[in-house]
């Protein structure tokens, strides 16, 4: 077995066709846009690289056969607000054997002791949290767009080679006709009727307001978190437009109290559901595949992608009103077909993020890991602080 540093388009493509072979019989994998992954390796399209610094290898058997690869990568405004530096390592995919693992894993692991870090999170993304971190641990079922799929021996092989589970991610689901408890639904009708607060969804027309309003909520809300930064005006603004051809501006609401942005719920059409279709390729003909499948509505899930409260507005019973207020136009069969709603990963460090989505009737559906290996044995392991 050999690693090959991926220099040349010829690897790069390799690199997006090994998981394609490597899941061939699989009936629940539904393959990533091309593009997606290519965007991540992309210094110019990539902000992260203005600040961090990546590699990528495939490994190879004595026959030339591609039998793993794996990423790994520095964001340099994060890695040293942990207690030991860390980088982190993804896109990890590879046969069950773990000594080609290994390999891979070591080759992570040299890489970033080279450049000054102590530990390595894996399996994580070279961006945003909101996509492709974690490894899936349970429900082994259809993947949400950009959610890690891969099978269940790959947490053997993480393990077994020395990580260990730093948090759990929880992927929360309902029924989008389940009504609210009473109790909750008394108390989510006494905020709707308050004339302090105010409750809309999102119009497109009128875009860059809710990308403001957005930016101001989401600063308030998880600036204070491990390794989030402050969303600039441009950020929230590019967020906004490269969502736009997908939103359904029905789903996605907004919170104010007394004219201030104090909340927000975006969600979107479940985009695997037709990406299923496409082959990976968003080329016009992958392009008529989505709009037919989109038109003869094989969406039937709406998947909630960011969530967050004001901390003065935590506590209070927001987040039901949201659902009661989003449910009059959503629960709505003549306007809106969803049947199922699930919520974007909540760490099991954020305690009360959980608690917010087993009160609006979220159940977990599914778990995905990140885990950490220090790279001294000797240290003290510690799992991620509660928030």
């Amino acid at each position: 077995m050999h690693l090959l540093e991926i220099t040349t388009p010829e690897h790069a493509r390799e690199f997006l066709e090994f998981p394609v072979r490597l899941y061939r019989t699989d009936p629940n994998y539904i393959r990533p846009l091309d593009k997606d992954i290519n965007q991540v390796f992309d210094r110019q399209r990539n902000k992260y690289f203005r600040h961090g610094e990546l590699v990528r290898w495939l490994l190879q058997n004595e026959q030339g056969q591609t039998i793993g690869r794996l990423a790994a990568f520095i964001n340099e405004r994060t890695a040293t607000t942990f207690e030991q530096p860390t980088g982190g390592i993804g896109f990890f995919d590879c046969i069950d054997q773990q000594q080609a693992a290994d390999l891979l894993f070591d080759a992570g692991h040299t890489w970033l002791a080279q450049r000054g870090m102590e530990a390595m999170d894996g399996p994580i993304n070279f961006g945003d949290r909101d996509q492709w971190w974690g490894l899936l641990v349970d429900n082994f079922g259809p993947p949400l767009y950009t959610q890690n799929y891969n099978p269940p021996y790959y947490r053997r092989l993480l393990e077994t080679y020395g990580f260990q589970l730093y948090f759990q991610q929880y992927t929360y689901f309902r029924k989008v006709q389940a009504p609210l408890s009473p109790q909750y639904q008394l108390t989510a009708a006494r905020m709707l009727n308050d004339p302090d607060y105010k409750f809309e969804h999102l119009r497109l027309r009128a875009l860059p307001k809710y990308a403001e309003d957005f930016r101001q909520i989401y600063n308030k809300a998880w600036v204070r978190h491990t390794g989030v930064k402050e969303m600039t005006t441009d950020q929230s603004l590019h967020i906004m437009h490269k969502l736009r051809p997908v939103l359904d501006e029905r789903i996605c609401w907004f919170a104010y109290f007394r004219g201030e942005p104090v909340g927000f719920f975006i969600a979107l059409p479940e985009l695997n559901e037709l990406f299923r279709y496409v082959n990976g390729k968003l080329d016009w003909l992958g392009k008529l595949h989505f709009a037919w499948h989109r038109w003869r509505g094989a969406v039937h899930t709406m998947t909630g992608i960011a969530f967050g409260i004001v901390p003065e507005q935590q506590g209070k019973g927001l987040e039901m009103t949201f659902i009661l207020a989003a449910s009059k136009v959503v629960q709505d069969t003549s306007k809106v077909h969803y049947d199922d709603f699930v919520m974007n990963w909540i760490g099991d460090f954020n305690p009360k993020m959980m608690s917010v989505a087993e009160k609006i009737g979220g159940e977990i559906w599914r778990t995905h890991a990140t885990f950490r290996y220090l790279f001294d044995r000797t240290k003290e392991f510690k799992r991620a602080e509660i928030i």
